[in-house]
This record gives structure tokens, C-alpha cells and sequence, in this order.
């Protein structure tokens, strides 16, 4: 398994190899739909992806969290969390299975 990391500008290359845009319009694409994401993600919305997964914004309440180090509890603030939960045909791809053998 590569433990490549792909970026913003593998992605361009990709849309533009693939598709057949320019580079300045694959590049503009690419930012468009993430743009779109993040700011459906930014209302509260659930961003679904048809066999890829769901990003989902949660709340998280406060709580008292504990220094590892030192042992001294130290609230923790409430705040805002993503989760990335996977479609099941992503589930199967990433362990080399179709959703079919998954069922046996």
C-alpha cells in the first residue's frame, strides 16, 4: 500500500487528463465543487456522495478531559466535528471485494 498523499493539484491533473479541460479550468472545477462542500458543510448540511461516503458535521458537548502528561482535568469546550463515514461500496473496494461477495 503507497503511502502517497494526493493533493489539490493531483486532482487538477487528474480532471484535466481525464476530462479533457484546460488546466486553468480543471483547476477551477475541482475548486468549485469543493467550495460547494464546505459550504454545505458550514450550514449543518450532510454532503452524500453516491458510492463514496457522507460528511457529516456533529456537535460535540463539553466535557472534562484529562492532560496525559500530567493527569489534570481540563474542560473541554464544545465544538463542531466532521465525520467521514464511507459508502459500503467504498468499504468493499478499499478490502478488494465487490458489494456482491461481501454479502456471502
Amino acid at each position: 500500500m503507497a503511502n502517497r498523499t494526493v493533493t489539490r493539484a493531483d486532482l487538477y491533473e487528474a480532471v484535466y487528463s481525464r476530462v479533457g479541460l484546460s488546466r486553468t479550468e480543471s483547476a477551477a472545477l475541482v475548486e468549485l465543487i469543493l467550495k460547494e462542500i464546505c459550504d454545505c458543510l458550514e450550514r449543518g448540511e450532510i454532503v452524500k456522495l453516491s458510492s463514496f461516503g457522507s460528511f457529516i458535521v456533529r456537535s460535540k458537548s463539553e466535557r472534562v478531559g484529562r492532560n496525559p502528561k500530567t493527569g489534570v482535568e481540563a474542560p473541554i469546550k464544545p465544538r463542531q466535528v466532521m465525520v467521514f463515514k464511507p459508502s459500503n461500496v467504498l468499504k468493499a473496494r478499499i478490502n478488494g471485494l465487490t458489494i456482491d461477495d461481501e454479502e456471502e
